[in-house]
């Protein structure tokens, strides 16, 4: 079991134990939002089949290919890129963006992830 880590200069997160929230990909977990000196948050994500294609507009995002079928798909600004475990993808502000298949990412976001940068056309 982890012990906190609250008095200490570093951090450890366990995703299972963090709720998973509801978001245009699928479902994330994320960490360490609430660390006020860390100036990213990272995410584990479950992509669904429905993933929205969306963009931010000041969060750039690193998707990082945990787990994926040999289906599946990033489209970025209407190109589909074939993903693989072991890839990863940066988008930057202004990308439209989804995940097309199943699969499990982790997601780095700099600035701090802020759902009100979600944006649809």
């Amino acid at each position: 079991m982890l012990q906190p880590t609250t008095d200490r200069r570093y951090k450890i997160v366990d995703f299972a134990g963090l709720p998973g929230i509801e978001c245009p990909c699928g479902t994330a977990r994320r960490a360490f939002a609430a660390v006020n000196d860390f100036p990213a948050t990272v995410h584990q994500t479950e992509i669904s089949l429905d993933a929205r294609a969306h963009y931010h507009k000041r969060m750039t995002e690193v998707y990082y290919i945990l787990e994926c079928g040999p289906e599946a798909q990033m489209q970025l600004d209407g190109e589909l890129v074939p993903l693989a475990p072991g890839r990863a993808i940066m988008i930057r502000p202004g990308v439209r963006h989804r995940a097309i298949g199943r699969m499990k990412v982790l997601v780095i976001v700099a600035p701090k992830f802020d759902p009100s940068d979600e944006w649809f056309d």
